[in-house]
């Protein structure tokens, strides 16, 4: 069974669907595509059927990434087949958590952001994990550009491929545990 993982913002025409085109092209350069599915939903159903925001699109395939979506609203039976779910902003986090229907369910639901590996710079003696890091003192939000300019949509895509790629870690770590 492939691994399933499910990205969740607000109405799913802004960030869900620019992390999932993000994070299935770092899954296809990884080689993972049978391995790992990727799809996106909203915590709404206000966006139901629609095209990702124009915004959006443009954004992604101005970096080289694929923009066919339809906005979905995510559902909590979904829980039971998918194995992460990724909300874009601690609001999302929490009405998730709220809407899983067991406990195991709720622990699937991690920030995006709390997957952003270290700098460069990062002291190591502080340690370095792939694991979410939710009580970090910072703010794992990404923030939705729905309301602002194309400069909004651009730092959510930078926020995006940062996390990407720890998620990507990650995600790798288990499935090599699960084939240990």
């Amino acid at each position: 069974m492939p691994y399933r993982v499910c990205f969740v913002c607000t109405g799913n025409i802004c960030r869900s669907p620019m992390a999932e085109s993000v994070f299935r092209a770092r899954v296809a350069e990884a080689g993972l595509d049978g391995l790992i599915e990727v799809d996106s939903a909203g915590t709404g159903g206000w966006h139901e059927g629609d095209a990702a925001d124009p915004r959006t699109v443009s954004v992604l395939e101005a970096n080289g990434y694929d923009s066919d979506h339809t906005a979905r609203q995510f559902r909590a039976s979904w829980f039971s087949r998918l194995d992460l779910v990724i909300a874009l902003d601690r609001g999302h986090l929490e009405a998730l958590r709220r809407l899983a229907p067991t406990s195991a369910d709720a622990e699937k639901v991690q920030l995006l952001r709390s997957y952003v590996r270290p700098s460069p710079d990062h002291h190591p003696s502080t340690g370095t994990s792939h694991a979410p890091a939710e009580s970090a003192g910072h703010d794992l939000d990404v923030p939705d550009p729905y309301y602002g300019g194309m400069d909004g949509f651009e730092e959510c895509l930078e926020m995006v491929e940062a996390a990407s790629v720890g998620l990507l870690a990650a995600v790798q770590d288990h499935l090599e545990g699960e084939a240990a």
